[in-house]
């Protein structure tokens, strides 16, 4: 990637961004597609810089679901492989011929010991199965606790249930060109004064040396009072932007990266809630305009948001307003 030796000197810059300024110790984007930023975290043990409460509440549900289906099954069995080991014959009630059915029964004593179920028919005999069996009594309590605080977390937790375009595009706007970006939201929930701000993030050269360089875009609008339809952000491109007299090429070529975060107050949490994403440059549709996403239906009583057109974009002309670069512009 090319970078960009001259800058706007109008652009406002932005300082004590908590990013590094510094681009020999950068690698890659600053923020990735989902909002988190792109930093791997090491000089200490493993386990002491993970959460593992913000890890389970962070994840996907269907790992999040997995685990607790693996972690009940290994540990059932692992208790069922102890009870096998102190002797099948400590546990009175088993009915069993086989060395497989035996270690099924011990399992599934295992099971309902472990859900406390207790149904009754197999039972510990001996002091050492029934202390087995009361400690894992007492995992299964505490391991269903655990797991009912992480449901509820997951369940409680606010968050901004708002989708990013994947695309930024440059299309026109006032006789001019515009960066635009879109959110909407995709839940039943109402978001209320949503507020955005954007950042653009450029590689620049200075004393010879390249350096990231953050500055903050203006917005045609930078608040809403009710996010309930698409938002389109648009960034006009004036004399006081950092892409001002951009070419096509500065834009394909110039190291950059565009940071948007939004935050609302959900009135359903009475809670602010946040959502953030990045646009590299690269990943800026050049003369695109999006796809208007809402109509009113048939019946002309009601609005319809089509969430499945959040990504759609026209191209447009923009040859006129952003030409390619030549020996004018140089």
């Amino acid at each position: 990637m090319a970078i960009l030796r001259k800058i706007n000197t109008k652009a406002t810059a932005q300082i004590n961004t908590g990013f590094g300024i510094n681009n020999d110790d950068y690698g890659g984007r600053f923020v990735n597609k989902d909002g988190h930023p792109n930093i791997e975290k090491r000089g200490i043990p493993y386990f002491d810089r993970i959460s593992w409460y913000h890890t389970m509440l962070q994840m996907p549900r269907w790992k999040f679901l997995l685990i607790l289906f693996l972690f009940y099954i290994l540990l059932n069995l692992l208790f069922a492989i102890i009870y096998f080991a102190i002797g099948i014959e400590h546990l009175e009630g088993i009915i069993a011929n086989t060395v497989t059915e035996k270690f099924g029964e011990a399992y599934f004593f295992s099971a309902q010991t472990f859900t406390t179920v207790g149904y009754g028919r197999i039972s510990p005999k001996g002091i050492t199965t029934s202390t087995v069996a009361a400690f894992e009594a007492l995992i299964g309590l505490l391991s269903f606790a655990i797991a009912t605080g992480l449901f509820y977390g997951r369940f409680s937790k606010p968050k901004a249930y708002v989708r990013f375009s994947e695309n930024a595009v440059l299309a026109p706007f006032n006789n001019g060109l515009a960066i635009m970006m879109r959110v909407a939201p995709f839940k039943n929930n109402n978001l209320l004064d949503a507020e955005a701000k954007v950042t653009a993030g450029i590689i620049v050269e200075e004393n010879g040396l390249p350096k990231n360089k953050f500055f903050i875009l203006d917005l045609e609008y930078d608040k809403v009072n009710s996010l309930t339809l698409s938002w389109t952000i648009v960034h006009p491109i004036t004399e006081k932007s950092p892409f001002y007299k951009f070419t096509k090429d500065d834009f394909a070529n110039t190291s950059g990266e565009i940071l948007i975060f939004v935050k609302a107050f959900d009135d359903m949490f009475s809670s602010t809630v946040v959502a953030r994403t990045s646009y590299t440059l690269q990943e800026l549709v050049i003369g695109a305009k999006f796809v208007p996403m809402y109509h009113r239906n048939a019946e002309k009583d009601k609005t319809i948001l089509e969430l499945d057109k959040l990504n759609t974009y026209v191209s447009t002309n923009i040859s006129h307003l952003c030409p390619v670069e030549n020996e004018e512009n140089i």
